[in-house]
Protein backbone atom coordinates (compact mmCIF):
# COMPACT_ATOMS: atom_id res chain seq x y z
CA UNK A 1 0.00 0.00 0.00
CA UNK A 2 1.59 3.73 -0.92
CA UNK A 3 0.80 7.04 0.67
CA UNK A 4 -0.09 9.72 -1.60
CA UNK A 5 -0.04 13.36 0.01
CA UNK A 6 -1.60 16.32 -2.00
CA UNK A 7 0.33 18.77 -2.36
CA UNK A 8 -2.10 20.99 -0.14
CA UNK A 9 -2.03 18.42 2.51
CA UNK A 10 1.97 18.38 2.83
CA UNK A 11 1.92 21.91 3.04
CA UNK A 12 -0.60 21.93 5.93
CA UNK A 13 1.08 18.96 7.67
CA UNK A 14 4.63 20.85 6.94
CA UNK A 15 3.41 24.32 8.25
CA UNK A 16 1.85 22.58 11.29
CA UNK A 17 5.03 20.64 12.31
CA UNK A 18 7.02 24.41 11.81
CA UNK A 19 4.59 26.04 13.83
CA UNK A 20 4.57 23.34 16.33
CA UNK A 21 9.05 23.29 16.77
CA UNK A 22 10.08 26.63 15.36
CA UNK A 23 9.36 27.80 18.35
CA UNK A 24 11.81 29.28 21.28
CA UNK A 25 11.09 27.18 24.19
CA UNK A 26 12.15 23.67 21.64
CA UNK A 27 15.12 24.67 21.90
CA UNK A 28 14.99 24.46 25.67
CA UNK A 29 14.74 20.78 25.10
CA UNK A 30 16.16 20.33 21.86
CA UNK A 31 20.32 19.40 20.61
CA UNK A 32 20.39 22.58 18.74
CA UNK A 33 21.02 24.36 22.25
CA UNK A 34 24.23 23.24 22.55
CA UNK A 35 25.63 24.80 19.42
CA UNK A 36 23.20 28.10 19.70
CA UNK A 37 25.04 28.49 22.97
CA UNK A 38 28.18 30.14 20.91
CA UNK A 39 28.49 33.41 19.27
CA UNK A 40 31.82 32.84 17.12
CA UNK A 41 31.14 30.89 13.88
CA UNK A 42 33.66 28.87 14.13
CA UNK A 43 32.30 27.15 17.33
CA UNK A 44 29.42 27.24 16.43
CA UNK A 45 29.88 25.03 13.45
CA UNK A 46 31.94 22.92 15.64
CA UNK A 47 29.84 22.28 18.29
CA UNK A 48 27.00 21.64 15.79
CA UNK A 49 28.82 18.89 14.02
CA UNK A 50 29.63 17.15 17.23
CA UNK A 51 26.73 17.53 18.15
CA UNK A 52 25.23 16.28 15.40
CA UNK A 53 27.09 13.35 15.51
CA UNK A 54 26.05 11.79 18.81
CA UNK A 55 22.81 12.72 17.86
CA UNK A 56 21.20 9.08 18.46
CA UNK A 57 19.76 8.35 21.74
CA UNK A 58 17.19 10.37 24.03
CA UNK A 59 17.49 14.04 23.47
CA UNK A 60 18.09 14.72 27.37
CA UNK A 61 21.45 11.94 26.73
CA UNK A 62 22.44 13.71 23.86
CA UNK A 63 22.34 17.41 25.48
CA UNK A 64 24.53 16.34 28.69
CA UNK A 65 26.89 14.48 26.73
CA UNK A 66 27.29 17.53 24.09
CA UNK A 67 27.64 19.88 26.67
CA UNK A 68 30.26 17.69 28.50
CA UNK A 69 32.03 17.30 25.02
CA UNK A 70 32.30 21.42 25.14
CA UNK A 71 33.13 21.43 28.60
CA UNK A 72 36.10 19.12 27.69
CA UNK A 73 37.05 21.74 25.35
CA UNK A 74 36.82 24.38 28.07
CA UNK A 75 33.63 25.98 26.01
CA UNK A 76 36.07 27.12 23.05
CA UNK A 77 36.39 24.17 20.40
CA UNK A 78 37.39 26.25 17.80
CA UNK A 79 40.32 27.06 19.66
CA UNK A 80 40.69 23.34 21.29
CA UNK A 81 40.68 22.00 17.59
CA UNK A 82 43.57 24.47 16.79
CA UNK A 83 45.76 24.64 19.12
CA UNK A 84 45.13 21.24 21.20
CA UNK A 85 48.41 19.06 21.06
CA UNK A 86 48.41 15.14 21.63
CA UNK A 87 48.73 15.71 25.17
CA UNK A 88 45.38 17.96 25.66
CA UNK A 89 43.04 15.63 23.87
CA UNK A 90 44.57 12.67 26.22
CA UNK A 91 41.44 14.03 28.28
CA UNK A 92 39.00 13.15 25.65
CA UNK A 93 40.08 9.38 25.74
CA UNK A 94 37.24 9.52 28.71
CA UNK A 95 34.11 10.32 26.61
CA UNK A 96 31.54 8.23 25.80
CA UNK A 97 28.45 8.38 24.05
CA UNK A 98 26.50 5.21 22.97
CA UNK A 99 29.32 3.38 20.41
CA UNK A 100 31.23 6.84 20.00
CA UNK A 101 34.23 6.43 22.11
CA UNK A 102 37.02 8.32 23.28
CA UNK A 103 39.08 7.35 20.39
CA UNK A 104 36.49 8.01 17.91
CA UNK A 105 36.43 11.84 19.88
CA UNK A 106 40.17 12.33 19.51
CA UNK A 107 40.05 10.92 15.83
CA UNK A 108 37.26 13.58 15.13
CA UNK A 109 39.29 16.42 16.67
CA UNK A 110 42.28 15.82 14.81
CA UNK A 111 40.46 15.75 11.80
CA UNK A 112 38.80 18.95 12.15
CA UNK A 113 41.96 20.64 13.13
CA UNK A 114 43.11 18.86 9.62
CA UNK A 115 40.14 20.63 8.09
CA UNK A 116 40.62 23.83 9.96
CA UNK A 117 44.44 24.20 8.99
CA UNK A 118 44.91 23.20 5.73
CA UNK A 119 41.09 23.42 4.42
CA UNK A 120 40.08 27.15 5.48
CA UNK A 121 37.10 25.36 8.20
CA UNK A 122 34.09 23.48 8.04
CA UNK A 123 32.27 25.69 5.89
CA UNK A 124 34.85 25.72 3.49
CA UNK A 125 34.37 22.42 3.01
CA UNK A 126 31.42 21.85 2.18
CA UNK A 127 31.17 24.70 0.13
CA UNK A 128 33.85 23.34 -2.23
CA UNK A 129 31.83 20.03 -2.08
CA UNK A 130 28.88 21.70 -3.01
CA UNK A 131 30.75 23.59 -5.82
CA UNK A 132 32.09 20.17 -7.32
CA UNK A 133 28.62 19.14 -9.33
CA UNK A 134 26.24 21.82 -7.55
CA UNK A 135 24.46 19.11 -5.06
CA UNK A 136 24.37 18.62 -1.25
CA UNK A 137 25.42 14.81 -2.14
CA UNK A 138 28.70 16.20 -3.91
CA UNK A 139 29.22 18.05 -0.68
CA UNK A 140 29.06 15.58 1.60
CA UNK A 141 30.94 13.45 -0.24
CA UNK A 142 34.08 15.83 -0.84
CA UNK A 143 33.23 16.36 3.22
CA UNK A 144 33.68 12.67 3.95
CA UNK A 145 36.71 12.83 1.54
CA UNK A 146 38.39 15.77 3.39
CA UNK A 147 37.51 14.03 7.29
CA UNK A 148 39.17 10.58 6.53
CA UNK A 149 42.22 12.33 5.22
CA UNK A 150 43.97 11.23 8.06
CA UNK A 151 44.11 7.20 9.53
CA UNK A 152 41.14 6.25 11.39
CA UNK A 153 39.52 3.12 10.27
CA UNK A 154 37.28 2.42 13.26
CA UNK A 155 35.57 5.99 13.33
CA UNK A 156 34.38 5.37 9.55
CA UNK A 157 31.31 3.90 10.90
CA UNK A 158 30.35 7.32 12.65
CA UNK A 159 29.79 9.43 9.40
CA UNK A 160 27.48 9.09 6.71
CA UNK A 161 29.01 7.99 3.60
CA UNK A 162 26.75 8.97 1.27
CA UNK A 163 28.88 7.56 -1.78
CA UNK A 164 27.73 4.74 -1.01
CA UNK A 165 24.39 5.29 -0.45
CA UNK A 166 24.19 6.51 3.50
CA UNK A 167 21.68 8.75 3.88
CA UNK A 168 23.64 11.53 6.25
CA UNK A 169 20.62 12.12 8.16
CA UNK A 170 23.54 13.58 10.90
CA UNK A 171 25.54 15.00 8.30
CA UNK A 172 22.01 16.52 6.77
CA UNK A 173 21.18 18.07 10.54
CA UNK A 174 24.25 19.30 10.99
CA UNK A 175 24.55 21.53 7.44
CA UNK A 176 21.21 23.18 9.17
CA UNK A 177 23.64 24.89 11.10
CA UNK A 178 26.34 26.02 9.01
Amino acid sequence: MSFVMHLDDLKDFLDEKANKYNQPFFIETDPIQVPKSFSEKEDIEIAGFLTATIAWGSRPAIIKNATKLMSLMEFQPHEFILNSSAEDRKKLEKFVHRTFNGLDCIYFIRSLQNIYINHDGLQSVFEKGFQNENSGKSALEYFYSAFFELEGERTRKHVSNVKKGASGKRLNMFSQVI
